[in-house]
């Protein structure tokens, strides 16, 4: 009798043993998975915060560059808004174009009369969309994602002609 009650009680410990075991595979396995869906969470929300600055300052850094007088336009071309950015280079004019095609932004670089279009630009980033508005010294950026980030920027030059 006393050792069959030994031995209930050790098959007992077993059992309480291996039930100990199971909650803590089942808790490290839970963990695990959670973590792993928030870092999902997480690394999709700084992809979409990523591509969206970096459009934004990738324009702002363009726009900078190239702060002079009647030099900075935003244009209706073919149906799309573009930003364009006018030059002279040792006596030729070029101009800079920057625009959303085909769910990437594009910059197209040529000199004024080339007959280049739209179609010819060099894709830049992907992109929702990029929208461009100018009123007065103003230059509104918006780069259409789930936050619709945009920027303002004061063109400094105003688009004077007495400012070189």
């Amino acid at each position: 009798m006393k050792k069959q009650t030994q031995h209930n009680r050790q098959t007992m410990n077993l059992l309480f043993t291996m039930l100990l075991f199971l909650v803590f595979v089942l808790s490290a396995l839970f963990t695990v998975l959670i973590g792993g869906k928030v870092y999902e969470n997480i690394n999709s929300r700084v992809e979409e915060n990523y591509s969206g600055q970096v459009v934004l300052n990738y324009v702002a850094n363009k726009v900078r560059q190239n702060d002079k007088a009647d030099s900075i336009a935003v244009r209706d071309i073919e149906g799309t808004a573009v930003l364009e950015l006018a030059q002279e280079i040792n006596g030729i004019s070029y101009v800079t174009w920057i625009y959303y095609m085909d769910g990437s932004v594009r910059e197209l670089f040529t000199n004024a009369g080339s007959g280049l279009g739209l179609e010819d630009g060099l894709e830049i980033i992907d992109s929702q969309g990029l929208t461009f508005r100018r009123e007065g010294d103003i230059l509104e950026v918006q780069v259409a994602d789930q936050t619709d980030t945009r920027l303002l920027l004061n063109i400094r030059s105003g688009g004077r002609t007495d400012e070189k």
